[in-house]
């Protein structure tokens, strides 16, 4: 069997996301600090295998396989780009829990642009990569340079950023057994109630602030994440809490201390049972 070539598509989280307005080409206007979070354990795995013909592949219950999947849609926009064809059997191996807010699927576009790239022998920059990654997914871009980003517009201007402080940061990631449509929060997040008990405000860090307006719309519809935001600032190894992207993930800042299997079996026991979680450090 032809040797694969394997890569690691790393999930994100949004430290800050910011909803400035509705554009005129119907998306919103943004404004977000996200960051790469470094495990393996969280990452996609892709395969590559030089083939005939491309084809995907994946064993996960509810990844599409046609062209709506968006590592197809990388693969046909780097044809187009490149004017190569690109005959690779590529496999996915899902770790990135879908519709969790951490940006699986565009992680997986991000990462095949990355590999054809160099498997091709192409020599993009990134900023050439990042512009094919806008083309069909707002957060593709930010994964293409593999730091800490300011994002803004509806995710194709992305300017890397240095953080002092932020690397190394500890979190606990707990999600539930639902997800959340991305499109849903957007439509309801600027008109949408608070609720009563529930703190939107900003909380401090030591390397800045966090904050997620999609929590109101979110919130709105699914109570549960705002009774575990509740919950989790609540808890003595918590420094903050809030939800990531468009959720459902909600992201518990440690105070350093190895606690997160304390602190996950805690929730489990007094939340949800089945709740996934996953300690992970910030990149």
């Amino acid at each position: 069997m032809m040797q694969q070539e394997i890569r690691i598509a790393p999930a994100k989280v949004n430290l800050t996301l910011k909803v400035l307005g509705k554009r005129e080409d119907g998306f919103h206007e943004l404004e977000s600090l996200m960051v790469p979070l470094a495990t393996e354990e969280l990452g996609d795995e892709l395969r590559f295998q030089k083939a005939e013909s491309y084809s995907l592949h994946c064993d996960a219950a509810g990844v599409p396989l046609d062209e709506t999947n968006l590592i197809t849609m990388a693969v046909r926009k780097f044809e187009a780009f490149s004017g190569k064809s690109c005959p690779w059997k590529i496999t996915l191996i899902k770790n990135i829990p879908h519709g969790a807010g951490l940006g699986g699927g565009s992680s997986d576009a991000a990462t095949t642009l990355l590999a054809l790239n160099e498997l091709e022998g192409t020599c993009f920059t990134n900023d050439q990569l990042a512009e094919m990654g806008a083309a069909f997914g707002s957060d593709v871009p930010f994964f293409i340079y593999g730091q800490a980003c300011l994002v803004r517009g509806r995710g194709e201007l992305v300017q890397p950023v240095e953080v002092p402080g932020l690397s190394g940061t500890s979190m606990l990631l707990l999600k539930p057994g639902f997800g959340v449509s991305t499109p849903d929060a957007y439509r309801h997040c600027l008109n949408a109630e608070e609720l009563a008990g529930i703190d939107y405000t900003p909380q401090s860090m030591p390397w800045g602030e966090i904050v997620n307006d999609l929590e109101k719309p979110v919130f709105y519809k699914h109570r549960f994440l705002a009774e575990m935001k509740v919950w989790l600032r609540d808890q003595p190894e918590v420094r903050a809490a809030m939800m990531s992207g468009s959720g459902s993930t909600m992201m518990a800042f440690l105070d350093g201390s190895d606690q997160a299997g304390e602190l996950l079996a805690r929730a489990r026991q007094v939340l949800d049972p089945t709740l996934w979680g996953c300690r992970v450090l910030v990149a």
